[in-house]
């Protein structure tokens, strides 16, 4: 069961080596928000998401690129003799997670002398970057 565990843990490693990640917390945007931009960019390959990135006017865009390149630097460092993937376009956004973070409360006065709340909402966002799977075309017979 041990000799199971370690080539699980081996074949685990070997997979983290070929794919790049990086983290954004506490962004001080709703996650809905945020999941807007990030689902136009998921499975995209990397220096088309850039563009669609650069070119969305939504504020949480402006982040998400930050991030973006980010990942794309992390997976330069990793793979420094795999740079000519990034060039060919089969390096891809293979997924992008946001999540919720934690809420500000504040308190606002409402009619009637009430108080209502305020949610102040933030995310946090994981972008995992790794090689494009290539298509198997089957050969119609």
């Amino acid at each position: 069961m041990g000799a199971r565990k370690r080539e699980a843990a081996e074949r685990h490693k070997e997979i983290r080596k070929q794919t790049a990640f990086a983290k954004l917390n506490d962004v001080p945007t709703s996650p809905r928000k945020m999941r807007l931009v990030a689902d136009i960019i998921r499975g995209v390959e990397v220096n088309r998401a850039l563009d669609i990135l650069k070119y969305t006017k939504k504020e949480a865009s402006v982040r998400l690129e930050k991030l973006l390149r980010s990942a794309i630097a992390n997976w330069e460092s990793k793979n420094e003799a795999d740079r000519k993937e990034l060039e060919n376009g089969n390096i891809c956004v293979q997924s992008i997670m946001v999540g919720q973070g934690r809420s500000l409360k504040r308190i606002r006065t409402a009619p009637q002398g009430r108080a209502a709340r305020i949610r102040k909402r933030s995310n946090h966002v994981t972008i995992v970057l790794g090689k494009k799977k290539s298509k198997t075309v089957k050969e119609e017979q």
